[in-house]
């Protein structure tokens, strides 16, 4: 069965054409016109100018920031009705590409939400485009179900997160556009705060929340809860004892309760430490000044020793503590794990600190 149009249908599909205004006029030389782009060669670009016609643009008359694919749309200005191939002769400069800017600039200002395609990953971020334009998408810039939390922040393993996601489109807002050094920045972080927003609003400093740790990094753990909010315990709210490392605690996948201390726009601040009693409050029904209690040495740095003297308190015996002579290195005095009798001789239960006290005992033996 042929499908050959019959002249009636080949009128009918004229006359919708010409209803349609992109279609009532053919374009003219310094005209803006807008098209869809159908193939990219190794130097040229070729463009459906919404079937009436197919414009070319090639050498000199590409936009060497424009990094074009099939389908993405463009602006662009005629530069010749008729080239050797029966084509309109396109350029992706002057009055098309200053359109281009006038979009993302009405983009910036609105404010709106829009996708970006993610086409290539630095170690400062991600490489977007937009309109046909290439912008930056900093890390900082990222959602938290994006940032690529690394354990010690190594460059080549947070690289390695950012390809992951080369090749995605992103919900962004554009952020910062400067025509003149023809680069835009756009945040995908901006978004999720907008969203963000109205669960945020539902809490308060002082309220109690439950959930997982999804990240342990070096200076504290992400606690996901609440559908997709996230809190930072910093490593000094984790518990009322010293430790070195949030891992000695906690690792992902714990379900653990926190307190909200703090709240600064997106960024929530939570406590676990606050919703245990402070140990420290009753320190002194338990040791007292000059009191000789035994403990176990935790950590030797280059001031003193820190020592348990039980799972909640800890001390310190500073280096002119140890030895009635000088002391030149701690590690010649005890090592992590040895057990001594120390002697308190200080109590700071406000600011959780106790003194201990290697000297006192060697002076003891030597006068008896």
């Amino acid at each position: 069965m042929s499908t050959t149009p019959t002249p009636n249908q080949e009128t009918t599909q004229l006359g919708k054409l010409l209803e349609d205004k992109a279609y009532t006029t053919y374009p003219q030389i310094g005209e803006v016109v807008h098209g869809k782009v159908i193939a990219v060669g190794r130097n040229e670009v070729r463009v459906d100018l919404n079937g009436l016609a197919v414009g070319l643009v090639r050498g000199p008359e590409l936009d060497p920031q424009a990094l074009l694919t099939v389908g993405d749309e463009v602006d662009a200005t005629v530069v010749d009705l008729d080239n050797e191939f029966g084509e309109l002769e396109l350029s992706l400069k002057g009055a098309g590409r200053k359109k281009t800017w006038e979009r993302l600039k009405e983009i910036f200002t609105s404010g709106a939400i829009i996708q970006a395609r993610i086409t290539e990953a630095n170690k400062g971020g991600l490489i977007v485009r937009l309109e046909g334009l290439s912008g930056f998408l900093p890390v900082s810039q990222l959602s938290p179900e994006h940032y690529p939390r690394v354990q010690g922040g190594e460059k080549t393993r947070i690289l390695e997160k950012l390809k992951e996601l080369v090749g995605k489109e992103l919900d962004v807002k554009v952020i910062d556009v400067n025509e003149e050094e023809g680069k835009y920045i756009v945040s995908e972080k901006a978004v999720w705060e907008t969203r963000q927003e109205s669960v945020i609003s539902k809490y308060k400093v002082g309220d109690t929340v439950e959930g997982s740790v999804t990240a342990v990094t070096d200076f504290g753990a992400f606690v996901k809860f609440d559908a997709n909010l996230e809190g930072l315990v910093h490593i000094s709210e984790i518990a009322w004892q010293r430790i070195d490392h949030p891992r000695d605690v906690l690792k992902v996948g714990d379900r653990v309760r926190a307190e909200i201390i703090n709240i600064e726009g997106s960024k929530i601040f939570l406590s676990m430490k606050k919703l245990v009693d402070d140990p420290w409050l009753r320190v002194g029904e338990k040791y007292k000044v000059n009191q000789w209690v035994k403990g176990r040495v935790l950590k030797i740095n280059p001031f003193g020793l820190f020592v348990e003297l039980d799972p909640d308190i800890h001390g310190l015996a500073h280096i002119s503590e140890l030895s009635d002579k000088p002391v030149k290195d701690v590690n010649e005095v005890a090592r992590t794990g040895d057990e001594f009798d120390f002697r308190i001789v200080s109590i700071d239960a406000l600011n959780h600190r106790l003194g201990l006290s290697l000297k006192k005992l060697k002076e003891e033996k030597a006068a008896a």
